[in-house]
């Protein structure tokens, strides 16, 4: 094909000491920035709808998640960002970042803020 489009959260990964990644290979590249706060919040509110829908599957691995009180599940959500998925944004993701060749920047209400193109 012409085009092949690639999604996923390390696909723009880091070349280290000399070895290819699959980055290497791309022509043209986007990655989507927002400001940290606003991914935190977007993650809060999908454990919350989360919460109220396929947490409450009597067979989840997240079933233990359902019965959380809004103050539990708020302060678990936050937990949980703050040491996997912020941690993983901060450490995996962000440094990818510069590789891209275009960066689309999302408000909080995830309109596109702001365009960033490389010179080609």
């Amino acid at each position: 094909p012409d085009i092949v489009i690639v999604e996923g959260l390390n696909v723009l990964q880091v070349n280290r000491e000399g070895v290819e990644v699959v980055s290497d290979y791309f022509d043209f590249s986007i990655y989507m920035d927002a400001d940290v706060r606003d991914i935190e919040e977007w993650y809060v509110r999908r454990f919350f709808a989360l919460r109220e829908s396929v947490f409450r599957d009597p067979d989840s691995y997240f079933r233990h998640f359902a019965g959380l009180t809004d103050e539990q599940a708020d302060l678990t959500a936050r937990q949980i960002w703050a040491t996997i998925n912020g941690r993983n944004l901060r450490e995996n993701i962000e440094p990818t970042r510069e590789r891209a060749s275009l960066v689309l920047r999302k408000s909080n209400d995830h309109r596109v803020s702001g365009v960033r193109l490389r010179k080609l």
